[in-house]
């Protein structure tokens, strides 16, 4: 294809590509460099026959101004990166001082809001992630073995998870685990405890969650690949059959090395979904017990009575920045693979 249409044919895709992703990340990126600005105050002293008073206000002109003068807000550099909100520099080199060990000194590290998020970030992200993608190849390979009567049925309740929303999925289950629901109310029953609550205990939440993940996130990789299982080379199936191969042995060295092209791309989206964990712990109300980093950014911008968007926008890039870290072993593969077959 000549350079010039091959442009003509990609101009409309790099057009988009720069206005919906590009654009919005710098502008992110501008934003994050500044907070928001200090409000102004102004001391009147109101007298009365018994005396003067002075009283602190807010003087609304002068700090509407100040908004319409600068609307970004107040330059701050890296300033939000690295306070006690997100990176916490000075924090963390305080704690790695103070303490003798490297547990005690997770658990502060455990304390700051950042950190934390991310622990549980990172938690979730590499839990479901690879249960999914396995409980998906597993489904895929159970639906893929019945008879043809039975498979329209078993695809459509396999993929119900995916096609429940997250939000009402998680708040579905969030209601089922209650006292009063019917598992929240099974375990009292069970354990013949009235005060036993899956929601109580950090540990118990983070379960959930994370149970949740799995049960909603299964389903896009067992449709994947059952997809894939369609174009499996049957003459190299039936010659494993003929060498003596077990059904085992088959799907390991036939079956699965066929389909790694789709695990790549499974992991690929999962990882990004997945790091990007916020519905579930807003339908559970878990943010006592476990916040993700695009939870820390909905309540910067929603959690406060002023909207803190710098500190929105740093995380959000940390975000970006962590995302870039999570896939690059996954791209690394694919471009190994890509050279490998191009050679």
């Amino acid at each position: 294809m000549p350079h010039r249409d091959f442009i003509k044919f990609i101009l409309p895709s790099l057009l988009a590509m720069m206005l919906f992703i590009a654009f919005p990340i710098v502008s992110v990126l501008v934003q994050s460099l500044y907070v928001e600005h200090d409000q102004v105050m102004i001391v009147t002293e109101n007298c009365n026959p018994f005396g003067c008073e002075k009283e602190t206000i807010i003087d609304i002109e002068a700090t509407a101004k100040l908004k319409e003068e600068e609307p970004l807000g107040k330059f701050n550099g890296l300033g939000t990166y690295t306070n006690r909100s997100h990176l916490a520099f000075t924090e963390v080199a305080e704690a790695w001082r103070s303490t003798d060990s490297f547990s005690a000194f997770m658990v502060k590290i455990y304390d700051l809001p950042f950190y934390k998020a991310l622990f549980f970030t990172l938690v979730y992200t590499f839990f479901v992630t690879p249960v999914g993608i396995i409980l998906g190849l597993l489904i895929a390979l159970a639906v893929n073995s019945l008879p043809r009567l039975f498979k329209g049925a078993t695809i459509f309740v396999s993929l119900l998870p995916m096609i429940v929303t997250p939000l009402i999925g998680s708040l579905i289950l969030f209601w089922m685990i209650d006292a009063d629901g019917i598992i929240g109310a099974t375990l009292q029953y069970l354990y013949d405890d009235s005060s036993l609550s899956l929601k109580a205990s950090a540990g118990l939440t983070w379960a959930t969650l994370i149970f949740y993940g799995i049960w909603h996130q299964a389903p896009f990789p067992f449709i994947v690949f059952y997809a894939g299982l369609q174009t499996v080379p049957q003459d190299v199936l039936q010659a494993a059959m003929i060498d003596g191969a077990s059904r085992w042995e088959r799907v390991w060295y036939v079956t699965v090395p066929h389909l790694m092209p789709l695990v790549t791309f499974c992991a690929l989206i999962m990882l990004m979904d997945n790091f990007r964990v916020f519905e579930p712990i807003v339908g559970f109300s878990a943010s006592a017990n476990a916040t993700s980093l695009s939870w820390i950014i909905f309540n910067d911008l929603r959690g406060q009575e002023t909207p803190l968007f710098g500190s929105a926008a740093a995380t959000s890039m940390l975000t970006i920045i962590g995302v870039i870290i999570l896939l690059k072993p996954v791209l690394y593969r694919t471009w190994q693979d890509f050279k490998s077959k191009t050679a």
